[in-house]
Order: C-alpha cells, then sequence, then structure tokens
C-alpha cells in the first residue's frame, strides 16, 4: 500500500511513499486547467487536458502518451482510465464519500481514500502489477476531484 502526504497544509503538491515510509515520488498539481506533473525515478511526467475547455486527462513522458482519463459525465465522480490495451473505472464509491475504487470488467481491484474524514492524506491501494507511474495518474485524478470538491465547498 502507497501513501499520499500533502507536503504543507493549504498545498496541493504531494509526496508519494511506499510501504516501508521511502519517498518515491511527488505530484504537483497546478492551479490553471488542471494540469500537473509527477516526478518519479529520476523522470518527469506531464498530466494535462487534451483540450483548453475539458477532454480528457493525459498522462505523458517524453512526449508519448502513457494513459489517459475521461469522465463519462460531468456530474459523476468518476474516470475511465485506458492504459497498455486495458480499461479501467475509477469511481467514488458512494455520492458523500471520498473513498474511489478502481475496477476492471466490473471487478474492484484497487481503492484510494483518505487516511481519516478530515485529512487530504491518502491510502492508495492499487494493483502492483499495474506500473507505477499509471497509479500515480490514478491518484492524481482522485486528489483533482478532492480540490474540486475543497473549492465548491468554501
Amino acid at each position: 500500500m502507497l501513501r499520499a502526504k500533502p507536503n504543507s497544509f493549504f498545498s496541493w503538491k504531494f509526496t508519494i511513499f511506499d510501504e516501508a515510509g521511502r519517498d518515491i515520488a511527488g505530484i504537483d498539481i497546478r492551479w490553471v486547467r488542471e494540469a500537473g506533473e509527477v516526478r518519479l525515478d529520476g523522470r518527469t511526467y506531464k498530466i494535462y487536458r487534451e483540450h483548453l475547455l475539458g477532454g480528457a486527462f493525459v498522462l505523458e513522458e517524453d512526449g508519448k502518451e502513457v494513459a489517459r482519463a475521461g469522465k463519462p459525465s460531468a456530474l459523476l465522480r468518476s474516470f475511465t482510465v485506458r492504459h497498455g490495451g486495458k480499461q479501467y473505472i475509477l469511481q467514488a464509491a458512494s455520492p458523500v464519500v471520498r473513498t474511489f475504487v478502481l475496477s476492471e470488467n466490473d471487478h474492484p481491484i484497487g481503492t484510494i481514500k483518505p487516511e481519516h474524514a478530515l485529512t487530504r492524506k491518502a491510502l492508495i491501494d492499487l494493483p502492483a502489477n499495474m506500473p507505477l507511474p499509471v497509479r500515480i495518474f490514478m491518484v492524481w485524478l482522485v486528489l483533482v476531484l478532492w480540490k474540486r470538491d475543497e473549492a465548491s465547498s468554501s
């Protein structure tokens, strides 16, 4: 299980830790256009919206698409994520909780959830056989929705 922790109280920059507590990646969610980047093993992955006013989110390394995520509905907290010829559904466990469930072929295979109700720290339980950049991309997607929720409640 991985953990995500914000770098400071008000920050939307996160550090990802592995099971042993080692810092393995950094996530930066930019304020403009819901773009960002992931730093992992000395490499930088860009995350951006496909179009200026929306479209799919794309995870890219060195100009090559690694994964993409589309929102089937603006009203639902869910994504369809595609990577390596596979399709996953990442969606809120219910309309009122911040826990997200990852499914493949209608079978739950992982979760991303807050450590407790009043935190942005996250527990990440996604399949180990999924490439780490793709798992972190999914964490980034969940954090973007948490950020939207926080902004709309203030």
